[in-house]
């Protein structure tokens, strides 16, 4: 019979250390080896995380994106339409979070003590600024009104079809209180703190759509969100993969609404 062949030396501590207590674990670990996994605070005493597959790994932080835009910057629309929204369908919710800001290269005056807003494309642009602004703020519900919003976008008109998209999306809000929104100065204080946040962004924003992704805008950040969002997404994403994170680049969207 053939003598037995010795360990190496490296193996025999790996596998003398899964048996002996104490031994490959962190110095002032009490716990016994068949123990070092049976809880998170125990792995950690022991300094063995990496080897316990079983515990639950923490939740990881949503990737935070921020869309500063225009209702009825043709860019901006297809952006949201094609883009933002298939993407937040796709993926768990706590793995992205989104901030809808309409207002982009609009200008605030003051004019006789009252704030007027003038927009790139014209008047009905900034009532479709408004009307989104006061159906975020009447609604509360960012999965509710962001539907809303991806019906008036993707629609034949961004300030006619309200009633419409309502009916389909959102019954149970109230037509009535989004017009006396927009109508007041509710919808006019809304807009006023959307010129603040777009007059706030660092870099200061040069076109819309403007993408902030994690409180950061770079002209590759923005590049990417515009070939594939859901890739950019995938790859931020620090936690479990969902199977739409397989999915392939989709080709480059128009370029945006510049000043």
């Amino acid at each position: 019979m053939a003598p037995a062949v010795p360990l190496a030396v490296p193996a025999l501590v790996a596998l003398v250390a899964l048996v002996t207590p104490g031994l490959g674990a962190a110095p002032g670990c009490d716990y016994p080896a068949h123990r070092w996994c049976s809880s998170p605070d125990t792995a950690a005493a022991c300094q063995v995380q990496s080897r316990c597959r079983s515990l639950p790994r923490p939740a990881a932080a949503p990737v935070e994106l921020s869309l500063y835009y225009e209702s009825l910057c043709p860019a901006c629309r297809e952006f949201l339409v094609l883009k933002l929204f298939p993407t937040w369908l796709l993926l768990p919710s706590e793995m992205l979070n989104i901030t809808l800001v309409p207002y982009g290269n609009a200008q605030e005056r003051n004019v006789s003590g009252k704030l007027d807003f003038q927009c790139q494309h014209g008047p009905e642009e900034c009532l479709g600024n408004m009307m989104e602004a006061c159906l975020m703020d009447e609604a509360k519900n960012f999965s509710t009104y962001f539907a809303v919003i991806f019906c008036l976008e993707s629609g034949s008109s961004v300030t006619k079809n309200l009633q419409a998209c309502l009916q389909i999306y959102a019954p149970e809000l109230d037509s009535g209180r989004i017009a006396a929104c927009v109508q007041g100065d509710a919808g006019v204080a809304l807009m006023h703190r959307n010129a603040q946040l777009t007059e706030a962004l660092q870099p200061p924003h040069q076109y819309v759509p403007w993408i902030t992704i994690n409180g950061k805008h770079t002209d590759e950040l923005q590049a990417q969100a515009e070939a594939s969002l859901l890739a950019l997404v995938c790859h931020l994403y620090q936690g479990e993969k969902p199977e739409a994170c397989g999915g392939s680049k989709a080709p480059k969207i128009p370029s945006g609404c510049r000043h």
